[in-house]
């Protein structure tokens, strides 16, 4: 059964769909680094982020930013890596997956703030929180796309 985060994830690339390299790395909007890709890239160390580093406690690294470079998601793209960043977006949605199969929406985990003090977060809260950051995000790729193209969908 897919779930309403499943849908949000599948919306990202459908978004995405039938466009080169080039295509998901333009720049559509002048005033801003953002691009399908940067998205698909982001969303690939959001769900890292949340799933595996802070629900599963794996020591993972980040994907596409680091201190050097903390926009690196957005701004150090290679067309001709797309490919590549898709596989690994779908590898990181997979191992969420696999996170919360093992876990029940009331499992808490724990949220350490900068100030090094945590907080009890609920499998629940988070979910919800990750369906508002594709909802969010699937808007701006119906802007970014439509720049491109013109194509419009839901």
């Amino acid at each position: 059964m897919e779930t309403l985060l499943d849908h949000h994830r599948a919306t990202l690339l459908w978004k995405c769909g039938g466009l080169t390299g080039e295509q998901l790395a333009a720049r559509t909007v002048p005033t801003s680094t953002m691009s399908l890709l940067g998205l698909v890239r982001h969303m690939a160390d959001v769900e890292r982020n949340w799933f595996r580093r802070r629900v599963a406690g794996e020591e993972v690294g980040s994907l596409y930013w680091s201190d050097v470079s903390p926009d690196g998601d957005f701004d150090d793209l290679d067309p001709a890596g797309a490919e590549a960043d898709f596989a690994t977006y779908a590898s990181e949605v997979e191992a969420a997956r696999t996170v919360l199969a093992s876990h029940g929406y009331d499992d808490t985990f724990e949220l350490r703030r900068s100030d090094g003090t945590g907080v009890a977060v609920d499998i629940r809260a988070l979910v919800l929180h990750m369906i508002e950051e594709y909802a969010r995000h699937n808007g701006h790729a119906d802007l970014l796309r439509e720049a491109i193209d013109g194509a419009t969908g839901e």
